[in-house]
Parts: structure tokens; sequence; C-alpha cells
């Protein structure tokens, strides 16, 4: 996929993630205006509630989608990052993070790779990211099924196949492409639930 391309995938997904938030924010801020009194605390939990998850995926798009930066090698900092960015996806059904290596040079692509995983996560879980001398392996884990369909697409795209609703994997392409570059080797393994292997 060219850099054009890419770009407004990235942009579209990016923008997708954000708007809801953004909207419920605008409305909270108009209801503040013209309230009386009686739903002012219902109005900061919402203004509250969406500071916080905009404040968290702003903070994980500009790690994992924009320029390299000091925060990037810091392990600490991209698991905080990332932990903070899966919990905004489900408030009801908490996503967590499990990253248990010390250091990578491929920490935007372990950010990718948790992104990813997580979207295959309906009903709560966790995104575990380990290590073996070979690879990198990021999972998703939960007692309830996973997204079936996502995990086909995912498969697909790394086949060469271009799923509907291309925007809503862009981070799958784009992980795929910073490791292309790299000289890296991304698959998936469904044997034991869904896992993306950096090798």
């Amino acid at each position: 996929m060219n850099k054009i391309n890419l770009s407004e995938l990235i942009c579209t997904r990016i923008s997708h993630d954000l708007i809801g938030n953004i909207g419920a924010f605008a409305n909270a801020v108009e209801l503040m205006e013209d309230d009386d009194g009686e739903f002012i605390n219902e109005i900061k939990n919402t203004l509250k509630t969406s500071a916080g998850i905009l404040t968290a995926r702003l903070k994980f798009f500009r790690m994992a989608f924009g320029l390299s930066n000091t925060n990037l090698e810091n392990i600490d900092i991209v698991k905080k990052t990332t932990l903070d960015y899966l919990q905004t996806l489900n408030l009801g059904h908490p996503i967590s993070a499990e990253i248990n290596i010390i250091n990578s040079p491929f920490n935007r692509a372990i950010m990718l790779a948790c992104m990813c995983a997580a979207e295959t996560i309906v009903r709560g879980g966790l995104v575990k990211v380990s290590s073996t001398r070979q690879a990198l392996i990021i999972s998703a884990i939960s007692d309830a099924p996973l997204a079936i369909n996502k995990i086909s697409s995912m498969q697909s795209i790394l086949e060469g196949q271009e799923p509907e609703n291309v925007s809503q994997y862009a981070p799958l392409y784009y992980l795929a492409h910073i490791l292309n570059e790299e000289g890296r080797k991304l698959t998936i393994n469904v044997l034991n639930g869904f896992s993306l292997i950096i090798s």
C-alpha cells in the first residue's frame, strides 16, 4: 500500500476513534450552558470521562502513529500509555494489558499490535505481550468469544486481500508496513485464541 493511502487510512481511523468522545464533550458543554443545575453532576461526569478518554487516546496515537520521540524508547511509558488507551475501549467490559518485556527496539510495533489484538476482544479481557528469543507475541485473551470476523479480516489482509471498511484495519496495515521496512515478519496464530507474532 502506498504512503498516501496509508496516511488516508490512519487519518480516517484516528478521526473515527476521537469523534464520538469529542461529540459527547461538546454536548455536555452545551448542556452546561443551558442547565439550571439539575443535571450538573451528570454533566461533570460526562466531561471528566470524555476528557480522560480523549487524553489517553491522543497520547497513544501520537506515540503509535506519530513521529518517533524519546517516549517510544522508554518501555515504562509505552506500557502505561498502551494500558491507558486499552482501558478507554469498552468501559463496560474493560480491556487490560500485561506487557512482559524489559525493552524492545520495536515499541511502536508493540503498541500497534496491542491495538490490533484489543479489537478482537468483545466483552473484556487482556492483551498480553511476551517474547521468546525469536519473536514477540501479542495475544488477545478473554473468557468470552473473540470477534471471529475481525480475525478473519486480519488474516485476509496479511494474505494480500482487502476487507470491507478498510480504514478499520489501519493499525494492522501500518504495523505490517513498518515491520516490512525493518525486514521483520508478521503472522497470525489462531490455534489458541488470537496472537500476532513479530519475528
